[in-house]
């Protein structure tokens, strides 16, 4: 339990005040996360208007990801020695700031300072969030993690949604102001039914300290490591994988949208029921089948040709991967000491977030010298190295 929240035995995952919290920072994780998709298929229009490159406009989505990745751990230390309100409310605020200029700022630099607040706010948000519902949930945990992680999934249907819209009736702006300002109607709520204080203390990180215990054992180690490989094989998945149906199984951009936008269905299901599963049994045994899961997935879309085997691979595929993502937060808030929980996950996920970063260039590398196939295939790999080394420590307990 984090140093912000009193024990509290009611864990409630919709009543209550922990359900409250948990709506609330939940919902604004979907909030914020349909803002972020919104870029991937308004990208190509932007990149028209704007008259940039693709170069530019990576580069661009590159200092989002960047400022995101370096707030985490800031983020999380802050709000332990602080409270999560402190750090909550102003990175909430920063994102509605940073909507409102996608929204309505004009040209590149617009475009360039929306995209530096936008990651700067979330940065802010993701750690603190997550860390408040680690205080709040401990038998309950995973479920409360799993249900916040679903809303990823959620913001990436709506995002696909929204953005139809918005190129047939309006302009790649106008979606991002109704973000913005629900938002800051879920940064009212979360104000007024906060029951933490506000308090700012040293500005002082102690990374030695922080690294010094994720690193502590070869336990760890390799725990860090299992999830590294993990959000290294998700970069490369994510961002290339609607080219890769396109390039490697002959879809058109409208079906191989359609197809990516069953990842996201099968996570909004999937990551409650992981993090719900992990809170009964063990959660690297968990980790370790979806890790498999997924990659025996992967093996069979690089391997088939036949639309109907494409499809039900992509949702094993979905399946297995999805499930990771509420286990890793819960597995480095279960091993952190309660007082530094929020630093802990926020190194880790900063480790996470850079390897996800390499991702991208791994496969684009390997596909443009070899093939999408001989990519996807090393992203198996990395999936089963990584739960090798869950196995290897979870099958001496």
């Amino acid at each position: 339990m984090g140093v912000n929240q009193q024990p509290t035995s009611d864990e409630r995952l919709l009543a209550g005040y922990p359900g409250r919290m948990l709506v609330t920072v939940s919902l604004a994780w979907a909030v914020l996360q349909t803002g972020r998709f919104l870029l991937s298929p308004l990208l190509p229009t932007i990149i028209e208007e704007l008259q940039i490159t693709e170069a530019t406009a990576g580069i661009a989505l590159a200092l989002f990801q960047g400022v995101y990745a370096v707030t985490q751990y800031p983020g999380g230390e802050y709000s332990d020695r602080w409270t999560r309100a402190t750090l909550i409310v102003p990175g909430l605020g920063i994102l509605v700031l940073g909507f409102l200029t996608f929204g309505l700022a004009g040209g590149l630099a617009g475009f360039v300072a929306a995209a530096v607040v936008t990651g700067l706010g979330k940065g802010l948000f993701a750690i603190p969030s997550r860390a408040l519902l680690s205080d709040l949930f401990v038998e309950r945990r995973g479920r409360a993690l799993g249900l916040y992680a679903a809303g990823t999934d959620l913001g990436g249907l709506v995002s696909s949604g929204l953005a139809i819209l918005a190129l047939t009736y309006a302009t790649w702006r106008t979606p991002f102001l109704p973000v913005a300002v629900v938002l800051a109607g879920l940064t009212v709520l979360y104000a007024l039914w906060s029951r933490d204080g506000y308090a700012v203390g040293s500005p002082e990180l102690h990374v030695s300290g922080t690294l010094r215990r994720l690193f502590a054992s070869a336990e760890q180690r390799r725990t860090l490591l299992a999830f590294g490989l993990f959000y290294f094989m998700v970069g490369g998945f994510i961002n290339f994988f609607p080219t890769y149906l396109i390039e490697a199984k002959g879809f058109d951009q409208q079906l191989a949208s359609a197809t990516f936008a069953i990842v996201f269905a099968v996570g909004i299901t999937i990551k409650p029921v992981a993090g719900g599963l992990s809170d009964r049994f063990r959660r690297e045994s968990i980790a370790v089948v979806g890790m498999l899961a997924a990659a025996g997935a992967l093996a069979v879309l690089s391997a088939v040709a036949a639309r109907p085997l494409i499809y039900v691979s992509v949702v094993a595929l979905a399946a297995g991967y999805k499930t990771e993502f509420p286990l890793a937060d819960a597995i480095i808030m279960d091993n952190a000491p309660d007082a530094d929980r929020g630093a802990d996950l926020g190194a880790a996920r900063a480790l996470f977030l850079g390897a996800n970063a390499m991702g991208p260039a791994y496969v684009g590398i390997v596909a443009t010298y070899a093939s999408y196939v001989a990519a996807f295939a090393g992203l198996a790999v990395c999936l089963v190295v990584a739960a090798g080394l869950l196995y290897w420590d979870a099958r001496k307990r």
